[in-house]
């Protein structure tokens, strides 16, 4: 039985999965259409030339043109994450003869796969993140059946999206369209490589809008942004990061997740809307990382008792339960108690649909807000801020830090003089990566690096960057005072 990378990422809400790569099972598919000749950002533009005019006209929808072109613009993507070497001691050797050197041993590589849609005519693929974490060698399978390694450009957890680049000229795009367009009900089709079948489509109708099904997590203190696409198109493992297109063979969506109580398709899939994916790869493609902006307020979905118990005058926004002292909502003049029902003109009903649209800007940028307050409408110009509380744009993970796919923060007083420790930094949440591979488990507080002492998450940050290229050597101790030592490949 053949091995899995466990990139499968399975969180649970009812039932909710993860389509994640072959890893445990195959990945799920997703495709894109691009409007670049290359290396330029992705346009707002979209074509039209796949759809059947008679489609909008009859009871009979001819999606055929659609998956013909489409299955051209997803690819198989496959990929391996090598097995870790470790030594293993005789003890006969080892306290008779003095043998401490033991033999050295390297686990079975493992593989998985997913889908990709290429985006733009040079080589850009969009790709589900959980598709590709942890994977040391990426390889991109065209639907000719032509493959090319890939390389990860960049990679955004908070909305399970990842851009990967292959070496190529005048690869077939998929269009952009646009999602925000989706109506209730609209076919849809589903293209990808479920199970490791090449070029699977299915089709479906669109099932609802703005879905958070809450199986992202916070990410470096980045909250996770779901405002899925669902639909009833089949998708299974392996469809991860293929395409969701519309009757006109336009991209509006990337295939990422099921619910099921068993892992394989029973009636519900969910798609990252193309809109979000477009800023996502913009930001990337511009800035080497994605640019989340935030507006300082805490919201919740208006339900009858919440409407009663504030008094509130529309049931139709979403309710501000409170607002940041120094945010960018409480300086636009926000408050407590308002409800907010529309941001540039798009109405928000919901907190899925209020987050997906801020989701769309940058930090800096201005927004005009509308309120609900004491029934009276009001509208307000809001200055974006980054989760900082500023309006500056983040610069882009070093690749080396981001390839450990973890979180490290400065341990607390109380942790140093509990340890007895004067300094050091402690990991927390492990995902498929460079330190799940040493070993390292999440509460383990990193001392040295090679023997130089860690003060800080700054020193930390400064000595794992300049260690690139070669191995390192991490020793610390963890809660129960077990002091440790792994080897850690960079």
């Amino acid at each position: 039985m053949k091995n899995y990378i466990g990139i499968f990422s399975s969180a649970f809400l009812g039932g909710v999965i993860s389509l994640s790569v072959v890893y445990l099972m195959p990945d799920k598919n997703l495709s894109i259409h691009p409007e670049s000749n290359g290396g330029g950002l992705i346009s707002e533009n979209v074509h039209s030339t796949l759809f059947n005019a008679d489609a909008t006209t009859s009871s009979y929808v001819d999606l055929s043109m659609a998956a013909e072109e489409t299955v051209q613009e997803v690819v198989h993507i496959k990929v391996v994450q090598e097995g870790q070497e470790y030594v293993q001691h005789d003890p006969f050797e080892y306290f008779f003869r003095g043998n401490t050197q033991g033999r050295k041993f390297k686990a079975p590589d493992k593989q998985g796969s997913g889908s990709g849609v290429i985006i733009t005519k040079d080589g850009y693929i969009v790709t589900n993140n959980h598709v590709i974490q942890g994977a040391d060698r990426i390889e991109v399978v065209l639907n000719n059946n032509k493959s090319y390694p890939a390389e990860v450009i960049g990679t955004d957890p908070s909305t399970d999206l990842a851009l990967v680049k292959v070496e190529a000229e005048d690869l077939k795009a998929i269009a952009i369209g646009n999602s925000d367009d989706l109506k209730l009900g609209e076919w849809v089709l589903a293209v990808g490589n479920p199970y490791n079948l090449n070029s699977t489509v299915t089709a479906g109708i669109v099932s609802a809008k703005a879905r958070s099904i809450n199986i992202l997590q916070n990410t470096n203190g980045t909250p996770p942004l779901e405002a899925f696409i669902q639909t009833d198109a089949a998708v299974n493992p392996g469809n991860s990061g293929g395409a969701l297109v519309n009757a006109r063979g336009e991209l509006i969506g990337i295939n990422s997740a099921i619910k099921s109580p068993t892992g394989s398709y029973s009636g519900y899939s969910f798609a990252v809307p193309v809109n979000i994916m477009k800023k996502v790869v913009n930001d990337i493609m511009e800035y080497g990382s994605v640019q989340r902006a935030f507006i300082g307020v805490a919201i919740q979905n208006i339900s009858t008792d919440l409407m009663e118990k504030e008094d509130l005058e529309t049931m139709s926004g979403v309710f501000v339960g409170n607002v940041a002292e120094n945010g960018a909502a409480n300086d636009a003049g926000i408050e407590a108690g308002d409800v907010i029902t529309a941001v540039n003109g798009v109405k928000v009903k919901s907190v899925a649909e209020l987050q997906s649209q801020i989701g769309l800007y940058k930090p800096g940028d201005q927004v005009e807000v509308n309120v609900n307050r004491a029934g009276h409408e009001k509208q307000f110009t809001m200055k974006l801020r980054n989760h900082k509380g500023n309006t500056e744009l983040v610069k882009a993970e070093d690749k080396t830090l981001a390839s450990l796919a973890a979180d490290f923060s400065d341990i607390d007083k109380e942790t140093k003089e509990e340890l007895g420790l004067k300094r050091g930094v402690e990991v927390s949440n492990i995902r498929s990566g460079k330190i799940m591979k040493s070993g390292i488990k999440e509460g383990f507080i990193i001392t040295h690096v090679d023997h130089q002492e860690i003060d800080d998450l700054e020193d930390f940050n400064t000595v794992i960057k300049s260690k690139k290229g070669g191995g390192v050597l991490i020793g610390g101790v963890y809660p129960n005072g077990m002091k440790k030592y792994y080897g850690l490949g960079l």
